[in-house]
């Protein structure tokens, strides 16, 4: 179990991992100054040896030779590069999304959906015009006529509600087949966004 005294006691020595270390103070410096410098080293030793307890072994390899602050710098610039990757790897894959012909269109919009939500957390997020461009682009030819009365119309929706929508399409084309499809009209303006996805 962790000690809440020793959380406690790390937090008040956080400063460390804010500011590079001070330049040593030299032989003349006034007392305080010393004692001020030798309290930061002995705080910075502590939180570094608790920081590097908390590691995995690899980053503790990486790690082992630096001060906090140094972990610290070290450490987002991994996890940055790592976040930089994942939102290139995410951006491909929602961009190149086609629907496969006979897919259900809920899984599909879903799973694209997820890629705009993971963009999102990744200080990444599509604007919903584009988000909604982005997944009309990806249908097979049988929605073509509900993309075409879409834009048209240019009907203002929700992530989720043009979910909805498309569920209602996809289960009218496989009912009536693909000359009935569900042909929406609203008037521009109406079913405005009122939040992302």
């Amino acid at each position: 179990m962790v000690n809440r005294e020793m959380i406690r006691t790390i937090e008040r020595k956080e400063y460390v991992i804010k500011e590079p270390v001070p330049n040593e103070r030299g032989a003349n410096a006034l007392r305080a100054d010393k004692d001020k410098f030798q309290k930061y080293m002995d705080d910075i030793l502590d939180v570094g040896c608790h920081m590097l307890a908390t590691m995995t072994p690899n980053l503790q390899n990486q790690h082992e030779d630096m001060v906090a602050y140094e972990m610290i710098q070290n450490l987002k610039d991994i996890y940055e590069r790592q976040a930089l990757q994942e939102r290139y790897e995410t951006s491909k894959t929602l961009f190149q999304c086609e629907m496969s012909k006979g897919s259900p269109v809920g899984t599909h919009v879903t799973k694209m959906m997820g890629y705009i939500q993971t963009l999102e957390k990744l200080r990444f997020p599509l604007k919903d015009e584009l988000a909604t461009d982005v997944i009309l682009q990806s249908f097979s030819d049988s929605f073509k006529p509900f993309v075409l009365n879409f834009n048209m119309n240019e009907i203002d929706k929700t992530l989720p509600q043009l979910l909805g929508m498309l569920r209602t399409v996809d289960s009218n084309l496989k009912r009536n087949g693909s000359k009935s499809i569900i042909m929406v009209s609203e008037a521009k303006g109406k079913g405005k966004k009122n939040g992302k996805v």
